[in-house]
C-alpha cells in the first residue's frame, strides 16, 4: 500500500486571483483543492486571504472545498482599492507547522517568500513552489527553488472556473 503524503499548502490568495485575472481567467478553488489532494498529497490547505464582511458567502464556501481559511483585515485606500498583505501570516503559519507536516507547498509569485522558499528548500521541507503565472514571477523565486516550480498557467483548461459547471 502506498504511503499517504502529509503535506501542507500555503496559498497567496490574492496573488494567485490577480495573476490568473491579469491571464484573464478565473481559478475553480473546488477543482485546486482537489488537486492540491491529488498532485501533491496535500491534507491541510491554508488560505491567506483578506477579510471583508460582505464576502462572507465566498468563504463559507471555500471552507467547504477544504480550505483553512486565515484572515488579514483589509485596508481601504484612497483610491478605492483595498489592500490586505498576507505576506507574514502565511510565513508564520509555515514556521507554526513546520515540524507537523511533511512538506510544504507554497502557492505565490511574490519574492517576498523568497526566504522561506530559501528555508524550506535548504532543509527538504519544500514539495512544490507552484507561480500562478508560468513567466511573471520573481527572480527571486526562480533562484531558490527553480526544479520544484510548477505553474497554473499550463492547467487552465484542467482548474479553471465555468460559470454553471458547478466548480
Amino acid at each position: 500500500m502506498k504511503k499517504t503524503e502529509d503535506n501542507y499548502a500555503f496559498i497567496d490568495s490574492q496573488n494567485v486571483q490577480k495573476s490568473l485575472e491579469h491571464q484573464g481567467w478565473k481559478l475553480s478553488w473546488k477543482k485546486f483543492r482537489i488537486y492540491l489532494t491529488e498532485k501533491y498529497g496535500v491534507t491541510k490547505a491554508y488560505l491567506f486571504i483578506g477579510f471583508l464582511p460582505e464576502n462572507q458567502a465566498l468563504y463559507t464556501m471555500l471552507q467547504d472545498f477544504g480550505f483553512v481559511l486565515i484572515f488579514k483585515p483589509v485596508l481601504h485606500l484612497t483610491s478605492g482599492k483595498t489592500k490586505g498583505n498576507v505576506d507574514a501570516e502565511l510565513v508564520l503559519q509555515a514556521m507554526i507547522d513546520y515540524y507537523v507536516y511533511e512538506k510544504a507547498v507554497l502557492v505565490t509569485g511574490d519574492g517576498d517568500f523568497a526566504c522561506l522558499v530559501h528555508h524550506l528548500y535548504k532543509n527538504q521541507k519544500l514539495k512544490r513552489l507552484i507561480v500562478p503565472h508560468k513567466q511573471q514571477y520573481s527572480i527571486f523565486l526562480k533562484k531558490e527553488a527553480k526544479e520544484l516550480i510548477d505553474n497554473l498557467t499550463d492547467l487552465q483548461t484542467k482548474l479553471e472556473y465555468k460559470k454553471g459547471a458547478h466548480s
